[in-house]
């Protein structure tokens, strides 16, 4: 019988700071569940109201953009995620990732990068331009709205990579800083 290493997993999960993780197939309740335990933690932590509220709303973001690319996208495996949050130097770094159609994928690492090179002001416009847009009732995604208030939200630029997985999926993942 396999058994993994707990001990090994946790001492890694403290050296990296890490207060939540999840892997595995992510549905509506289980990202209300787990965004349950993150605000109760927070509340714990006594994080600052604003800082909670923030690392609360880009969870819930990055799990949600997840579960919408999984039921439209129809790529087998994309609805497992993994999702991190943790504390370094002050911070909150929360994480995403899951399986994409590469090009997908390569389309989004595009998006992060360019909102990556932003300072406040211009994400802030952009913000606005975006919210004046009339939305594409045809439209395959969302008007990109929640990328960018991520990228509001962030106080470093949002990183992001996509590993080949076999020329046709890729890994991709996302992390905010707060």
């Amino acid at each position: 019988m396999f058994a993994p290493d707990l001990y090994e997993l946790r001492s890694r999960f403290d050296d990296e700071k890490i207060l939540l993780c999840f892997n595995g197939p992510i549905s509506r309740s289980l990202i209300e569940e787990i965004g349950n335990a993150l605000r109760n933690y927070l509340k714990t932590e006594q994080a600052s109201p604003a800082s909670a509220l923030d690392v609360f709303a880009v969870y819930i973001e990055l799990t949600q953009n997840i579960r919408h690319y999984a039921t439209r996208s129809g790529v087998s495996g994309a609805d497992t995620a993994t999702v991190v949050v943790s504390l370094k130097e002050g911070h909150y770094h929360i994480s995403a990732g899951n399986l994409v159609r590469f090009e997908d994928g390569q389309v989004l690492e595009q998006k992060v990068q360019t909102l990556a090179k932003m300072d406040k002001a211009a994400l802030k416009k952009i913000y606005k331009e975006q919210l004046r847009k009339p939305r594409d009732e045809n439209a395959v995604s969302g008007a990109g709205l929640g990328l960018i208030d991520m990228a509001r939200k962030s106080t470093a630029p949002m990183t992001c990579s996509l590993k080949n997985i076999d020329g046709a999926k890729g890994y991709f993942s996302l992390s905010v800083q707060i």
